[in-house]
């Protein structure tokens, strides 16, 4: 069950240190020819679109990076749908920071503007059922989501479209059961963090765009085939678990417990340092299981084996992308984030619900403005453990059972 969160450690360490999971992770690394100046493109974009960003949230917006995150992820598509993809990854972010502190009706007017948009790509329907009117004047959120989805589906194909849309739905879905255990100041057992965080990661859209990137049309046959399902939840879960390291240091310095480090030291009792170690066990493990499942891919045909490689290398750019690039942006570590990708030494960042707002602005691996953004973005979980298991066996019994679960999806 649930666990409110009501108690606070009596004693906190100053650093921890990172797993090392750049030097685990051997693939190699490319970036797209025209990627910075499309990223300038891409962030203008966002920026000159919503006039309702502050000071503050405009200059987080250009130190993201999201446009660069991009360039790694998707390095071999022509620079047009680089930019379309570019662009949803950056609003992808901005839906993300807007949603920080929204309660349960908040999301759910979010979700009901940007999805109206992706429905009605060419007009703007607002709805008319009771308790879900919207305004005649349409949001911005909205606006900007039918400005790029209105260019993706000119020659978008359709599987990765109806994909994309059923996707993008569970991601609101889960954003909105965040809200409400937000909203009861709970802190999610392991498992229900497990189910939801699958979603709130906002990989599987991003990983539909892959298709669209390279123009690509996966059967359906195909993106239901084992192994292929466990390289796109090898992928998803390397990304979120690995993001759950890197943004744990501002999520903790404004109390935020939708991550799976505080919720293994609140269930478990483990210490920051045994939970972080956990966590990147596990990413270890994920990245060594999508090798095997690479090894085992079988052959649907000379013609979908090459639309098959395309995908499978559009995964494998994610892992080695994200992980480079969560060293690049301001999001995670201010401007210290190559000093920290060569030390591994995260400092702890003061707790503002401990020692108040001036803390915050202590020069701790961070510059002040983007410190304490939100990033619920790219989390989820590889794969559910009963809580009963969960408290029955100790830590090294725990990761030796999931490293067999991990080692199962490599589909033999």
């Amino acid at each position: 069950m649930p666990v409110h969160n009501s108690s606070a450690p009596s004693s906190r360490p100053k650093h921890f240190i990172l797993p090392d999971l750049v030097g685990h992770c051997h693939f190699p690394l490319s970036y797209h020819p025209n990627g910075d100046v499309i990223a300038a493109e891409s962030v203008k974009w966002l920026d000159e679109g919503c006039p309702e960003l502050s000071p503050k949230a405009r200059k987080a917006l250009y130190g993201l990076q999201a446009g660069e995150l991009t360039a790694y992820c998707y390095s071999t598509c022509n620079a047009e749908r680089l930019r379309v993809v570019s662009d949803f990854m950056n609003y992808l972010f901005h839906l993300d920071n807007i949603s920080d502190g929204m309660m349960r009706t908040g999301t759910e007017e979010l979700s009901d503007v940007v999805m109206n948009a992706l429905w009605f790509p060419d007009r703007y329907e607002p709805t008319r059922c009771p308790r879900k009117m919207q305004p005649a004047t349409e949001p911005s959120a909205g606006k900007m989501a039918r400005e790029y989805w209105s260019r993706c589906i000119r020659d978008a194909k359709p599987g990765p479209q109806a994909r994309f849309k059923e996707n993008l739905e569970l991601f609101f879905e889960a954003v909105h059961q965040q809200a409400r255990d937000r909203e009861a100041g709970i802190i999610p057992d392991l498992e229900s963090y497990m189910n939801v965080r699958r979603d709130t990661s906002g990989c599987k859209p991003v990983f539909d765009l892959i298709e669209y990137a390279v123009d690509i049309d996966l059967p359906d046959f195909v993106v239901t085939h084992p192994v292929i399902k466990a390289l796109n939840q090898g992928a998803n879960d390397l990304v979120t678990w690995s993001n759950d390291i890197f943004s744990y240091n501002v999520e903790q310095a404004r109390g935020d417990t939708h991550n799976m480090i505080p919720i293994l030291m609140e269930l478990q009792g483990l210490d920051l340092q045994s939970a972080v170690d956990f966590v990147g066990n596990l990413c270890q493990q994920t990245i060594d299981a999508f090798v095997e499942n690479q090894r085992n891919l079988p052959s649907f045909g000379p013609e979908l084996d090459r639309d098959v490689a395309l995908y499978v290398q559009g995964l494998q750019d994610w892992i080695v992308g994200s992980l480079h690039w969560s060293f690049m942006t301001e999001r995670y570590f201010g401007t210290s984030g190559a000093e920290i990708k060569k030390s591994r030494i995260v400092k702890l960042l003061p707790r503002r619900d401990v020692d108040g707002d001036a803390a915050v602005r202590d020069d701790v691996n961070m510059r002040p403005e983007p410190s304490v953004r939100k990033q619920e973005g790219f989390r989820s979980l590889f794969t559910c453990v009963p809580l009963i298991v969960f408290f029955g066996l100790g830590v090294p019994t725990i990761l030796f059972l999931l490293s067999n679960e991990i080692s199962a999806i490599a589909i033999l």
